[in-house]
């Protein structure tokens, strides 16, 4: 790279032998099911598994239950047969009430959606799922 070219906004890895598409924490918020769709269907075209995305690109209104982005969003990728793995720390959204928390819990017990730390916990998470 020059330094004049833009940071690239997705990469593919492999994790304990899964396809994951990370999204840097520059680019589009995960704010909607269309922004789902563009997600799934860049992921699907690169061939991966899953896609792990910054919790910064979620926006507020994804960790307001109310507004259910989380849930249309969640349900898009359940819906394509993909994982979505939420990294980062989210202490400050899951504080402001026990709804989230519980979300996050239960997401957290199911094979779809993940709220982890980081790569290496999701790395963890899927080798212990036999993913």
């Amino acid at each position: 790279m020059t330094g004049t070219e833009p940071e690239p906004t997705v990469e593919l890895k492999e994790l304990a032998g899964v396809p994951v598409l990370f999204c840097s924490s520059h680019g589009p918020k995960l704010d909607s099911e269309r922004a789902a769709l563009d997600l799934i269907g860049d992921a699907g075209y690169q061939g991966a598994a899953w896609v792990a995305v910054p919790a910064e690109r979620c926006g507020e209104e994804f960790f307001r239950l109310r507004t259910r982005v989380a849930g249309d969003v969640a349900q898009k990728f359940v819906n394509y047969r993909m994982g979505l793995a939420v990294l980062g720390d989210i202490t400050a959204e899951t504080a402001a009430g026990t709804a989230l928390r519980d979300f996050v819990r239960e997401s957290n017990r199911g094979r779809a959606l993940w709220f982890l730390a980081d790569a290496a916990a999701l790395e963890a998470r899927l080798v212990e799922s036999g993913a």
